[in-house]
């Protein structure tokens, strides 16, 4: 292939870049799920042998929520989000990437809506020492600053996703 027949190496270092990050990140995020399931355990287990712990629901929520936001990226990279496959199954890569390209536009508006959001809210909690309103009481701005940073790196990989779109409509390689 040709050099015009390549993007800008800017781009292609942006790319791959992105891709790397987001894919070591959500493949450690995996093992995520065994400490949740260590945690529920330890739940479980207190319950019956011992008094019942007072953090494992939150900790298990937050290391959910933990999981679920930093494996969006991931999911994102390897394809594995949900799509309605009514038409698109239907059309060539050409017609998909056009598709893509323009949702990806709406994708990266709601992400930095969320980011905003979560920037307020994050700096909120930091000033205030906000913690939730349980027994337990844990403080509010760890989950938040994780839910902040996984959004930037949704926000990253939208923008590499968007980029491999434009380059397959300009029959381009990365």
């Amino acid at each position: 292939m040709d050099e015009k027949m390549k993007m800008h190496p800017l781009i292609r270092a942006y790319v791959s870049g992105v891709d790397a990050v987001n894919y070591r990140i959500g493949r450690v995020t995996m093992y995520m799920l065994f400490v949740l399931i260590g945690i529920l355990l330890y739940s479980s287990a207190s319950k019956v042998l011992f008094e019942p712990a007072l953090w494992t629901l939150e900790m298990a929520q937050f290391v959910m929520t933990a999981y679920f936001f930093l494996g969006g990226p991931y999911a994102m990279q390897m394809g594995s989000d949900v799509r309605m496959d009514l038409f698109y199954g239907d059309w060539s890569p050409h017609q998909r990437a056009w598709v893509d390209a323009f949702t990806a536009l709406f994708l990266l508006f709601y992400l930095g809506v969320m980011l905003y959001g979560g920037v307020g809210s994050t700096s909120y909690a930091l000033q205030y020492g906000e913690t939730n309103s349980t027994a337990w009481r844990p403080y509010m701005w760890p989950i938040k600053v994780v839910m902040c940073f996984a959004i930037v790196l949704m926000i990253l990989q939208a923008t590499s996703e968007l980029m491999k779109d434009i380059a397959r409509i300009q029959d381009k390689e990365l």
